[in-house]
């Protein structure tokens, strides 16, 4: 008995919601679906429930980051749609850094039932690909009634981010 309630207790772990991190001055809604913007890096992973950690499908992700230049671009832009099992997969070229700010990769998520999320990637120096799995938590059953148009919620000027 005491096994499976540590199970429970990893289970909920590992499926803790995405932490939140800032969009930038440099999102813009609409990025092209395609999962190919460059060579040499590859981010895969799956889109989950914070609920019972089931794959989500159908989920929209947005992806955009600096050129080899270091600057930002429609070149460097992607949306790609999650499959049956929750999965998507993005190869791209390795971001630049931008300023001060360390080489990263913006990435909003959007699909119906679930709140938005707005988060970053930061790839190892060196790395070739990484594996990020998006934990995202359901809608509440008691919200506004939504589940269309979230993601320009997430992106309005003066919305409070979580």
């Amino acid at each position: 008995m005491l096994l499976l309630a540590g199970q429970g207790i990893a289970d909920a772990r590992r499926c803790a919601p995405t932490p939140w991190d800032e969009i930038g001055p440099f999102y813009r809604p609409n990025a092209p679906v395609r999962n190919s913007i460059g060579k040499g890096y590859v981010l895969t992973g799956t889109v989950r429930s914070s609920a019972d950690c089931s794959p989500i499908p159908n989920a929209r992700i947005e992806f955009w980051h600096t050129g080899p230049a270091g600057t930002y671009d429609d070149a460097h832009r992607a949306t790609v749609v999650t499959g049956k099992d929750g999965r998507y997969r993005l190869q791209t070229s390795p971001p630049a850094s931008y300023g001060q700010r360390p080489p990263h990769i913006h990435i909003l998520v959007d699909v119906k039932g679930f709140e938005g999320l707005v988060t970053q990637h930061y790839p190892k120096r060196g790395a070739i690909s990484a594996t990020l799995d998006l934990v995202l938590v359901p809608e509440s059953e008691q919200g506004d009634g939504g589940g269309n148009g979230r993601a320009e919620d997430l992106v309005r000027p003066g919305k409070q981010h979580r």
